[in-house]
């Protein structure tokens, strides 16, 4: 085989270099995360509230909840809120570890799993892209907000600081922009990439259960009814589905580092040479007596006679005879110097009717023992008439 030297970072898909691998730039980073959350926001703030639609579409996924008989926000909403400490600390968690934790992992992938950074990435930002679709095409009213329930209003009651619930949020953000949940769309991505990918067993196990405490949060709040949690599910199977199409595998499948672009060798099958090309004797492969050689054992091709006269061709070295019979055919004592033209046999161009010669003498009809014909094979004879052995002159030298 023969080595051929190949780029193989060369694209071979569409937008290849743009799918390919980089090494994160934390200023780029910082940017695209700023500006991506900024338009995220205003495109989200800026779909119209319609709140007479958002409190029809309230009402329909509560008496859905019922008709299943899972519409449990309500006795959670209650049970919590008579708890001052439990539901303080979770109206914090609601209006803080959504942005904290998500930057923290981001920043986590940054530094120690660049090479799955931006596949990662990727999943997160075409969740939040898709969110924005819900908000416009289902305005859904927040439990805490629906006409003739007896939800609390948790951030409002305890004036929790950050809470949406607030006069300052209420002013600067759509309050009916509940369906699908990114609380549970980024909480379930943060989870998983730090179950996925964290080397420390407690890190893992919190990783997993983030995504629960989320859930548990955005309805004892009143800030999400459980099936809004299914819609930001949806979401970010569809941010898995992007990132892997573009990258073309799993994110978390990706190499830990970012592999750089690099030229290495590819073996490719070594070119057959051209017709026409000859070899002389042991510059074909394997050396003279190799699988392509001519020497013994060889099934290749016999290098050229001095006399024209066919090659070996057979098995263990025989060469096809003159008569067109497969079988050993001997020099004779005339092999090298047997004149072009003239048949190979007898020094004096007898042709050879079939018999084998063994060098010295032949033996057919009554000089064998017993009678019986016996073409030219020494074996056959007794000891003592066995002629000796003689040596015929070599044809190559």
């Amino acid at each position: 085989m023969e080595q051929e030297t190949t780029d193989r970072s060369a694209p071979s898909r569409p937008f290849g270099r743009l799918r390919r691998q980089r090494r994160p730039r934390i200023w780029f980073e910082l940017l695209l995360i700023a500006v991506s959350y900024s338009v995220y926001s205003y495109i989200r703030n800026a779909v119209p509230e319609q709140a007479q639609v958002a409190q029809r579409h309230a009402q329909q996924i509560w008496e859905l909840q019922e008709d299943m008989g899972l519409a449990v926000e309500l006795a959670i909403n209650h049970a919590v809120n008579d708890i001052t400490w439990l539901i303080v600390s979770l109206n914090y968690f609601y209006a803080t570890l959504h942005f904290v934790v998500t930057i923290a992992v981001l920043v986590w992938l940054f530094r120690s799993h660049p090479g799955r950074y931006g596949a990662t990435r990727l999943v997160l930002f075409a969740t939040t892209g898709v969110a924005l679709l819900g908000y416009y095409l289902y305005p859904l009213a927040p439990p805490r907000l629906m006409e003739g329930m007896d939800f609390i209003d948790t951030g409002l009651i305890h004036q929790t600081w950050g809470s949406l619930s607030s006069e300052s949020m209420q002013s600067v953000s759509n309050q009916y922009a509940a369906m699908p949940s990114m609380h549970i769309g980024w909480s379930v991505w943060c989870g998983l990439t730090i179950a996925v990918l964290a080397r420390a067993r407690w890190l893992r196990v919190l990783g997993a259960l983030y995504p629960v405490a989320t859930l548990f949060v955005i309805v004892a709040t009143a800030n999400h009814f459980w099936l809004d949690a299914v819609g930001g599910l949806i979401c970010l199977a569809f941010g898995f589905a992007v990132s892997w199409a573009w990258y073309g595998r799993p994110c978390y499948r990706l190499p830990r580092e970012v592999v750089p672009p690099e030229t290495v060798p590819v073996p490719v099958p070594a070119r057959r040479p051209a017709s026409g090309d000859r070899r002389g004797p042991g510059e074909a492969d394997g050396g003279p007596d190799g699988p392509g050689g001519g020497g013994p054992g060889g099934g290749g091709p016999e290098p050229d006679r001095p006399d024209g006269a066919p090659g070996h061709g057979g098995p263990d070295g025989a060469r096809t005879r003159h008569d067109g019979t497969d079988g050993p055919v001997h020099d004779g004592g005339g092999g090298a110097g047997t004149p072009p033209g003239v048949p190979e046999g007898t020094p004096d161009g007898t042709p050879d009717d079939g018999e084998a010669r063994t060098g010295t003498k032949d033996h057919v009809g009554d000089d064998a023992p017993g009678g019986s014909t016996t073409v030219g094979d020494p074996g056959r004879l007794p000891k003592q008439d066995r002629p000796e052995k003689a040596h015929a002159p070599s044809a190559h030298r």
